[in-house]
């Protein structure tokens, strides 16, 4: 039997949360359970900033004397690198003590290189389930790596570039394109931008909410009045793979749902951990 990795230490899954879709947090709780199964922390908890269970009274009602906090967002951009440090005392530093504990604030998992093979396994993934009549060939295909983006920090589309040039390196697909929901590139200039009848869509988000469930079918094509329909029934609100303008396009579940994304976590806190040993 193997003993546990962090026998001491507790892992809280920061997630951000929201009042208005029950799914947000849905991610959290999923790769909790896995690393809870394993064994490997005295404690797992889920927490999150903008639904319970909040994440300074998750960490008020832990004992575990070494606290790894991850967050699970998709870039170093505005909430995990500025605004989620700042009010739970960090400041600049990665480290805080405690009365009760030191508390170790890692990087955000959407900056991680082993989320390069998450994207990857969602593009195959969805081609495979849903080929028409086969798979298509990747050397045959487009592949989109959809982002939020925002104006607000430059560091919030970094991370999607990053992945999209570092699948591009590895001449997989015909082209590889990073798109933005509120910056350009935008989403819906996918077809217009794809020289392939083939195109995979992969959102880079954590949960499947309202801008992989909603916002991105409709700027990919889809009718609102239909993706709303399929909502209310419970149903996918794209079917893979839907022909737009003479294209196939295929649509991937978010990157955060995969369960690789649980070696992720894993490797951002042995990551803090090495890092503290060492000063």
């Amino acid at each position: 039997m193997n003993l546990p990795e962090f026998p001491h230490a507790a892992l809280v899954l920061l997630g951000h949360g929201s009042t208005q879709n029950d799914s947000s947090g849905a991610p959290v709780f999923q790769h909790a359970a896995e690393l809870r199964r394993r064994g490997l922390f005295a404690e797992v908890r889920e927490a999150f900033w903008k639904q319970d269970p909040q994440v300074k009274e998750v960490l008020a009602g832990i004992a575990s004397a070494r606290v790894f906090i991850v967050p699970l967002f998709v870039s170093e951009g505005y909430f995990a690198s500025e605004v989620i440090p700042r009010e739970l005392g960090f400041g600049q530093r990665s480290t805080l003590s405690t009365q009760h504990s030191t508390l170790l604030y890692c990087q955000s998992i959407g900056t991680h290189e082993r989320m390069t093979e998450v994207i990857l396994a969602r593009s195959r993934e969805v081609v495979e389930q849903f080929p028409f009549p086969r798979a298509p060939k990747p050397a045959d295909t487009t592949l989109f790596i959809a982002g939020h983006g925002t104006t607000r920090n430059e560091d919030s589309r970094a991370a999607i570039e990053q992945q999209a040039g570092l699948i591009r390196a590895r001449h997989l697909f015909a082209a590889v394109h990073a798109v933005f929901l509120e910056e350009s590139p935008r989403i819906a200039e996918c077809l217009q931008l794809a020289r392939t009848r083939n195109l995979i869509v992969v959102p880079f988000f954590i949960s499947d909410g309202m801008h992989t469930r909603e916002d991105i079918p409709v700027l990919l094509g889809e009718p609102e009045r239909i993706v709303r329909q399929r909502m209310a029934a419970g149903q996918p609100t794209w079917r893979n793979p839907t022909e737009r303008n003479g294209k196939l396009v295929w649509y991937a579940s978010a990157v955060g749902t995969a369960p690789g994304v649980a070696d992720v976590i894993l490797e951002r806190v042995r990551e803090t951990a090495a890092g503290r040993m060492a000063a």
